[in-house]
């Protein structure tokens, strides 16, 4: 029996982690469907705009225009073991565009959002307020989930969009102010080499993590345990699962988008 016991703890953790798989798998299918359905929530949905996108602003393009800057001079630096300086402009921009935009803008999102909707839903369900959006019926999915889901879907794209831009300005500003680059030729090679689908890709890239930040902070709010310590664990899980499912969901869209 001692000898079981390692493989019946493995065994509870798959068990485990598949129920868990499965009860996301179903809020996912019930938020799809509550969004094709009345009513709206339209002022729940703006509000959600404001605190996911614009509030989100800082953070993002911080993050941004300091890795934009770093990879400017990463690529500098091992471009000139082969006498390659020149690929920096065009390097910078596909990167930022393609992956790291979108990765550390939802990663960033991630840390702040879900956090934030777990917490925010957490105590509302601790506090009995959902208990109360039932009694007058409203239904929670409706009220809560929606709003925040379409919100984040349509404003992470536009985070991504600014994210790239200041990404890519601040790796033009290290490459003409400190490696030496002619402003003129630098910009001509990013123009030059960024296609469209690079941008594309990125936020198409950002809609599915904005969806997936959204959804998987509601989904660990709404079934937060009771207590001040069931609230820390869910938003902890919140942020760790979106996480993760941002650099899951970003490997499985760059081998569709670019694969051979």
């Amino acid at each position: 029996m001692i000898l079981l016991a390692p493989v019946a703890g493995i065994g509870r953790s798959t068990l485990a982690l598949l129920a868990g798989i499965g009860r996301m798998t179903l809020y996912f299918l019930q938020t799809l469907a509550a969004m094709l359905r009345p009513p709206f929530y339209i002022k729940e949905t703006l509000h959600a705009f404001w605190t996911i996108g614009y509030n989100s602003l800082p953070v993002v393009g911080l993050t941004a225009l300091f890795t934009g800057g770093a990879l400017a001079l990463q690529i500098y630096a091992g471009g000139a073991r082969f006498n390659a300086e020149q690929v920096v402009p065009s390097i910078v921009a596909i990167g930022m565009a393609r992956e790291l935009g979108p990765v550390l803008g939802g990663l960033m999102v991630a840390a702040r959002v879900a956090s934030s909707i777990a917490a925010e839903i957490g105590t509302m369900k601790v506090t009995e307020q959902i208990d109360a959006l039932v009694t007058l019926s409203t239904d929670p999915m409706k009220y809560l989930t929606v709003p925040r889901v379409i919100a984040a879907t349509l404003s992470v794209p536009i985070l991504v969009a600014v994210g790239d831009s200041i990404g890519i300005f601040g790796g033009y500003l290290v490459g003409t102010g400190r490696l030496g680059f002619n402003e003129a030729a630098y910009l001509k090679n990013t123009a030059d080499f960024l296609e469209l689908w690079d941008v594309t890709s990125g936020l198409i890239k950002g809609a599915v993590f904005g969806f997936l930040i959204a959804l998987i902070g509601c989904y660990f709010g709404m079934n937060s345990g009771r207590g001040a310590q069931g609230v820390g664990k869910a938003t902890k899980s919140a942020v760790v699962t979106a996480s993760v499912m941002i650099l899951a969901s970003n490997y499985l869209l760059t081998e569709l988008f670019f694969s051979a």
